[in-house]
């Protein structure tokens, strides 16, 4: 079966596909106001229904409706890349989990703060690169208290936030004579991409894609320009010369019918990668987008390479989205199903067997919508499968749970530890399956003054409110802006080239020259697919192996070169552009 999926990608030629495939175009309203997009909008809608997949269709749009933002620049789950990059530096399984969890909140936090956009449609073989330097989280001395991030938040003077009890507090950044346990020290016993350990909070030869304008509009001052899209708003608590760490990030267009791309995401300095395959499937669905993960759109895989972690690997699948709003012109998101994270492998010790189930509550069709999530952290049992089929809050065991948490994922999301958990035997766990209860439900601190929880009993209704501990508080925080090589070192097909005639002049207004750019660049890629075609050449990824069907791209050596570049960049010099 792996077989077939790759020859299905990677086989076919492209030009015989983008003939065959669905075409649907809408024609420039003349009008640039919100009006004009309105009714665009709806044409689209209507040509759209019953269209069993809107991401597979061979979809022509004027420029007056796109972001002035590359697809593979927007699409990525490292908006708050120092969270990331915190998910190794405790010592304790669970907590490392907790990491992960708090880590996936903030992964798509443009979509928290910002709004919906569809951005230009990548082409085949374009890639992006950048990389963020940010400063590390810091703990409080109270270890119940969620790490202090220390740039891009909207509370307090010095760009530190707590959160205590679901509130917001504004707290000052930690300094030497306070009570703090900082993040994981520098190391420099790293692999080969290791090349440096620290970063200056400054980068002369990158460009920070913001904060700015509200408008949308570039900065003339930035030589790699960029939307403001980035939302990098708050503060940034790192000074200049201050010690950062650098996550690097490289994606690529694996494919264009059906559009795959592949992503690389790492942070040498704390021992953690991410990787994955970004596929969508979208479907109108009443009045809304249905957004689902397409068939090769496996999740998003976190693994550590170094620490106490070493060998973990953390497996998160996507949810359900629906792009809500697109008869009124006003969109916003709501999520559906679950995320499931699955902790699997670690070195020199037995596997940490740890799972999470995060439950987006459905939203009513009556009044406004909540934004509700609801989540365990439990344990399981390699050896069977049953915890295949949990896959809601109340289908675990309550003998399995460590800990539950609630919130809504647009604002503060907090948890609890479960005190009485006992590990259950292989025996008594292999009998569970999902049921009606909600096994979520756990014991205070105090076993003896606890209810026991029955079927169907709310898990916050049983706690008491000084139990619960903060995770992350999604309103203080904004995306972290990414840093990337001016245009003069970029090569013809990396996303910021590649579409600048577009964005240059989408950005000035220019919506007609604009749109004739925009179909240069496509009919280029047409013509390319057709001389492959012609020639009997197949398309083969540059920074990524052909096969994708794990959904765990492989970087070939191109893409190990192109990350080693991007974390060195700054001390190493300006990073030399990579040749198509």
């Amino acid at each position: 079966m792996a077989t077939q999926d790759k020859a299905t990608i990677n086989n076919t030629p492209e030009a015989a596909v983008e003939d065959e495939a669905p075409a649907i175009s809408v024609p420039d309203a003349g009008d640039s106001g919100e009006g004009g997009k309105l009714k665009m909008i709806s044409q689209l809608v209507k040509k759209s229904l019953g269209v069993k997949d809107i991401a597979a269709m061979r979809l022509s749009l004027p420029a007056s409706l796109l972001e002035p933002i590359p697809n593979l620049e927007y699409w990525h789950y490292l908006d708050r890349p120092d969270l990331f990059a915190a998910i190794n530096d405790s010592n304790d399984a669970f907590e490392r989990m907790l990491a992960v969890v708090r880590f996936t909140f903030t992964k798509d936090l443009k979509f928290v703060h910002g709004k919906v956009c569809k951005p230009y449609n990548s082409v085949l073989g374009e890639h992006f690169r950048a990389h963020w330097d940010v400063p590390p989280v810091q703990y409080p001395s109270d270890p119940t208290q969620p790490p202090i991030v220390r740039t891009h938040v909207v509370h307090g003077t010095t760009g530190g936030t707590a959160i205590t009890g679901g509130s917001t507090m504004s707290v000052p950044i930690p300094s030497e004579t306070l009570s703090v346990r900082s993040g994981r020290s520098s190391k420099s016993t790293r692999s080969a991409l290791s090349l440096r350990n620290t970063k200056s909070a400054t980068s002369p030869s990158t460009a920070a894609t913001s904060p700015l304008p509200a408008s949308g509009a570039l900065d003339p001052s930035l030589p790699g320009q960029m939307s403001s899209l980035s939302l990098g708003e708050g503060e940034d608590a790192a000074a200049e010369g201050e010690d950062t760490v650098r996550i690097t990030y490289l994606t690529e267009q694996v494919s264009h019918h059906p559009p795959v791309s592949a992503y690389h995401a790492a942070c040498p300095e704390r021992g953690v990668e991410l990787c994955g395959i970004d596929q969508i499937s979208a479907k109108i669905s009443g009045t809304a987008v249905r957004v689902a993960p397409g068939a090769f759109n496996r999740g998003v895989f976190v693994r550590i390479t170094d620490g106490a972690g070493k060998g973990e690997k953390y497996h998160i699948t996507h949810p359900i989205a629906s792009v809500n709003g697109i008869l009124r012109g006003s969109f916003y998101i709501t999520v559906g199903d679950s995320t499931i994270v699955t902790c699997t492998g670690g070195e020199g010790r037995e596997a940490a067997n740890l799972r999470a189930v995060i439950e987006y509550k459905e939203e009513s069709w009556i009044g406004k919508s909540r934004f509700l999530v609801e989540a365990v952290i439990h344990t399981y049992d390699p050896r069977g499968t049953e915890h295949e089929a949990w896959t809601k809050v109340k289908h675990v065991p309550q003998s399995r749970v460590l800990a539950v948490f609630d919130g809504c994922w647009r604002t503060h999301i907090r948890w609890k530890r479960v005190a009485n958990f006992s590990p259950p035997s292989p025996s008594s766990s292999s009998s569970s399956t999902p049921s009606g209860g909600s096994s979520s439900s756990s014991a205070t601190s105090s076993a003896s003054t606890s209810p026991s929880p029955g079927a169907g009993t709310s898990t916050t209704s049983l706690q008491g409110e000084a139990d619960w501990a903060p995770l992350v508080d999604l309103a203080s925080l904004h995306v972290v802006p990414k840093r990337v090589r001016p245009l003069g070192k970029q090569d013809e097909y990396e996303s910021r080239k590649l579409w600048e005639p577009v964005t240059s002049r989408l950005v000035k207004k220019e919506y007609g020259e604009a749109t004739k750019h925009k179909l240069a660049i496509e009919q280029r890629q047409r013509d390319r697919a057709a001389e492959r075609k012609r020639v009997g050449e197949e398309f083969v990824p540059k920074y990524f192996e052909e096969d994708i069907t794990t959904g765990e791209p492989v970087l070939t050596d191109a893409g190990r070169k192109a990350l080693e570049e991007e974390l060195a960049e700054e001390e190493d010099g300006p990073a030399v552009a990579e040749s198509s």
